[in-house]
C-alpha cells in the first residue's frame, strides 16, 4: 500500500483559480510509465455554511500529449483572440461586485440641483 502511495506522488502542481482548483499530477501506470491527471475541484458553499467539492478528472497518456497540447493551444488562441483577455463571465457570478467609476460629469457636483436655505429660515 504505501508503494501506491508513493507511485501516486510523483509531481504535482495546483492552480488555485478562485472557488476552482486545478490539480496537473503525474501518476504511474502497472507498467511503470507515466500519464497525467488533470482535476478539477470546484467549491460550493449550501446556506448554512456548509460546503461540499465536486471534482472532474482527466486522463491524459503519453501518445495524446502532442495532440492536445496542439488543440488546447488553437483553442486557447481563437478564445483570447475572439474575445479579448477581459473575463467576462466574472460579471455573472451572484456575489459580483461592479466598481463605480466615476465620469467626470459625475463628480462634478451641479449647483443647480440645490435649493439655497438660510440656517435663518430653520
Amino acid at each position: 500500500m504505501a508503494e501506491r502511495v508513493e507511485q501516486e506522488e510523483i509531481f504535482s502542481q495546483v492552480l488555485r483559480a478562485g472557488r476552482r482548483t486545478y490539480f496537473f499530477d503525474v501518476r504511474s501506470t502497472k507498467a511503470d510509465d507515466y500519464y497525467l491527471t488533470i482535476t478539477e475541484s470546484k467549491k460550493f458553499t449550501h446556506d448554512d455554511g456548509s460546503f461540499h467539492y465536486q471534482k472532474h478528472k482527466i486522463y491524459l497518456y503519453k501518445e495524446d500529449f502532442e495532440e492536445f497540447n496542439d488543440m488546447l493551444k488553437a483553442a486557447t488562441d481563437y478564445i483570447v483572440t475572439e474575445k479579448g483577455q477581459e473575463v467576462i463571465s466574472e460579471r455573472h457570478q451572484k456575489d459580483y461586485k461592479k466598481e463605480d467609476v466615476a465620469t467626470e460629469d459625475e463628480t462634478t457636483t451641479s449647483t443647480e440641483s440645490f435649493t439655497d436655505v438660510s440656517f435663518d429660515d430653520i
